[in-house]
């Protein structure tokens, strides 16, 4: 469910002071817990570690980026792969061809 128009997008008042301290063009990594903060106009340009729960992912705000949330650029969960029979079976021909090039 989205804000209410009324009410204004929401951002972090901490975060707000962070990037108020900030030159535009300064590489530092801004680190944020603050997943639900709306990305403002003025962050364009900045460097954003946003945490996922275990560690920061760095992330470059964009303007195709404004009005977007910070929780959607760091995901929380990590897909490894599905196992079972047929996953095997498609691993075994990669395997081979592989070999082959690592020997040259």
């Amino acid at each position: 469910m989205s804000r209410s128009i009324r009410k204004g997008p929401w951002v972090d008042p901490n975060l707000i002071k962070k990037v108020s301290r900030m030159k535009q063009g300064d590489h530092t990594v801004i680190k944020t817990w603050s997943r639900d903060s709306e990305i403002a106009p003025e962050m364009v340009g900045f460097t954003f570690g946003i945490h996922n729960g275990k560690d920061f992912i760095e992330v470059t705000v964009g303007e195709d980026m404004i009005g977007h949330r910070f929780g959607e650029f760091s995901p929380t969960r990590k897909f490894i792969k599905h196992g079972g029979k047929m996953q095997r079976e498609l691993e075994k021909p990669a395997a081979p061809a592989a070999a082959p090039a690592a020997k040259k």
